[in-house]
């Protein structure tokens, strides 16, 4: 049975989601759109209808370079310390086929040439040593601060202690809720033309993370969970110096099974991916 029109606009909203990985034009996003977009993420679901969310838009250009330079410092920290890749190589392809065969991860498909012979080293000690003599970490911390600090609009995410509370059914119920919201905003920017990216940087290292909390002022009953940068999406793709694909997602029969753990679903490829997204 065909879809109806709305049905098929949402389908490909879900199946055409996009993460922006490079620059956003440098024109604001209008508060009706800002509105509209949390708008949509408190409609999502929530235990209890809680809504635990909480969430900062942030256009003042000062705090913007202060978040793109915190940003920027700890790419540059974790590169240089081998953090990065250590802690995420499990997540790494570095071959089409690769991806192929596993369809989740990352494909690192972008490098700069001096270290594309060394592809398959990059998590070696040999590896670090050669990307910190050609200046990569410098190199890939001043993309990642120039790509927040030219975002028109960032979005903190935050969520309410008396519901947030780790170790607690609530603290997962309220985790869950906040994935559902910030899927809805994922979903809605698309179709508005404009683009998302999470600002994970910060987060690995505990003592940026607390500046980032700092310059937010979060009060003592917010806990500071996430940070985005929004903003429209150029005509062109260009990437940054060293980039990965995302866009392969696993056949339904490698993630779900029929009745039990034990059946997995049969399916064949041509089932699963109306649109791979990344």
């Amino acid at each position: 049975m065909p879809s109806a029109p709305h049905e098929a606009r949402l389908l490909d909203a879900i199946f055409q989601r996009r993460t922006t990985n490079g620059p956003f034009k440098p024109d604001p996003v209008p508060r009706d759109v800002q509105h509209l977009l949390l708008s949509a993420a408190g409609a999502a679901p929530s235990h209890f209808n809680s809504q635990p969310w909480r969430f900062v838009l942030i256009e003042n250009r000062q705090t913007i370079e202060q978040v793109a330079e915190i940003s920027g410092q700890s790419m540059s920290a974790l590169i240089e310390q081998g953090l990065f890749f250590n802690r995420y190589k499990k997540y790494f392809r570095f071959t089409e086929a690769e991806m192929e065969t596993r369809r989740d991860g990352l494909h690192l498909d972008h490098l700069p040439g001096p270290l594309r012979p060394f592809t398959p080293h990059v998590f070696s000690d040999t590896g670090l040593a050669l990307m910190k003599k050609l200046g990569v970490p410098g190199k890939l911390g001043e993309d990642n601060r120039k790509l927040v600090a030219g975002s028109p609009l960032l979005l903190a995410v935050l969520l309410d202690k008396e519901e947030y509370r780790p170790g607690e059914l609530s603290g997962f119920y309220s985790v869950f809720g906040m994935g559902a919201a910030m899927e809805n905003i994922w979903l809605a920017v698309g179709p508005l033309g404009l683009g998302i990216q999470f600002i994970s940087t910060p987060m690995e290292l505990p003592e940026q993370w607390e500046k980032m909390k700092t310059l937010l002022r979060v009060p003592p009953d917010l806990e500071l969970m996430a940070v985005y940068r929004l903003g429209y999406v150029p005509d062109s793709d260009r990437r940054p110096s060293i980039d990965w694909s995302s866009r392969h997602r696993k056949h339904l029969s490698q993630y779900v099974y029929r009745e039990n753990c034990t059946v997995p679903e049969e399916t064949v490829p041509e089932e699963t991916a109306p649109g791979e997204a990344s």
